[in-house]
């Protein structure tokens, strides 16, 4: 299905799930694929967040041949099904940015799944909205969010997000920090997209699947069956993809207010005074625990400063030519 061929209906429009990574993007997104008519690619596809800020302006023929070689050699490229001869042709004569490649892509893998639709799941999408509406139009942009307190436990275990090195012992406090940037920098774009984004709890999505899924078939245009799901279970459908393991003192998969049996009330406190605010706009409710005033200046200051840190770090990955260069790290698929 080629550019101009692509059916303007929103029951066949392409979904994008995003979020601050560890949020439950995953799971969404597996939810779709298992519920069917799109098409199955276990895979983020990277392509606002790496490869257009690596390679830059895909119109030049260099440039779209130097992306398209190392795409080849990746993972991404092996977990679409297609051979090397049905993506070559139309990629260097069509494609002209990142979202007409991932276009091309994913019609493609679908056609050949005989399904009508495609989704993408790039948790760190949700800073490139703006990109994605300019190159693909029709997108309908579905955003997770979770309580940032939960999120920030599991990117500190995992290491995501790396502090400087006079805050060392603070991960958890900036890992909370960069959620609240994250989402908030997401949704300061949302009401540009008016009914094509959708934000969708977490909590919700995991305590009452029927009710939330039923919101989000309406939002897409196309029946999402709680037990068709479950019974294809796809991913984390079946098999949470969880940081936490019995011997981190959680007896019992419990992903929602994880955090109210693993953070000190010290930790809560320190995390309610920096995003505080974030938290209780997206309906979270905050403890209020008194921070003496002499702790609090150091903290705004902390807010302040990683803050104006992830924004200049994003900026200079997507606008320079030094950010293309530091972009290149993330590109261990290759």
């Amino acid at each position: 299905m080629g550019a101009e061929g692509h059916a303007n209906l929103r029951s066949q429009a392409p979904v994008f799930v995003v979020g601050c990574p560890r949020s439950g993007t995953t799971l969404l997104y597996h939810m779709l694929l298992s519920a069917g008519n799109f098409a199955v690619y276990r895979a983020e596809s990277q392509v606002f967040n790496i490869l257009e800020p690596r390679f830059g302006d895909l119109s030049g023929f260099r440039q779209r041949r130097a992306m398209l070689n190392a795409w080849y050699n990746s993972p991404l490229f092996t977990k679409t099904g297609l051979a090397k001869e049905d993506i070559e042709v139309p990629v260097m004569s069509d494609c002209r940015n990142g979202g007409d490649f991932l276009r091309i892509v994913m019609e493609m893998m679908a056609d050949k799944q005989r399904v009508q639709r495609w989704a993408d799941c790039t948790p760190e999408h949700l800073l490139y909205l703006r990109r994605i509406k300019e190159t693909i139009p029709n997108a309908l942009i579905i955003h997770v969010v979770r309580d940032g307190r939960d999120v920030s436990l599991s990117l500190e275990k995992q290491g995501w997000i790396r502090p400087f090195k006079w805050d060392r012992s603070a991960g958890l406090a900036v890992a909370a920090l960069y959620w609240s940037w994250v989402v908030r920098r997401g949704r300061a774009f949302a009401p540009q997209l008016g009914s094509d984004y959708l934000e969708v709890q977490y909590e919700n999505l995991v305590q009452y699947p029927v009710a939330t899924l039923s919101r989000i078939s309406g939002f897409v245009e196309q029946a999402l069956d709680y037990e068709q799901i479950q019974k294809v279970g796809i991913g984390s459908v079946s098999k949470p993809n969880t940081s936490f393991k019995p011997d981190d003192g959680e007896h019992e998969f419990q992903p929602v207010s994880r955090w109210k049996a693993l953070m000190s009330s010290e930790q809560q406190a320190v995390i309610d005074t920096l995003v505080g605010d974030t938290l209780e706009e997206l309906g979270y409710a905050t403890n209020h625990e008194v921070i003496p005033p002499t702790r609090r200046k150091p903290l705004k200051r902390m807010r302040s400063v990683y803050q104006s840190y992830f924004s200049t770090k994003f900026l200079l990955k997507s606008k320079t030519a030094l950010g293309r260069a530091l972009v290149s790290r993330d590109l261990s698929w290759t």
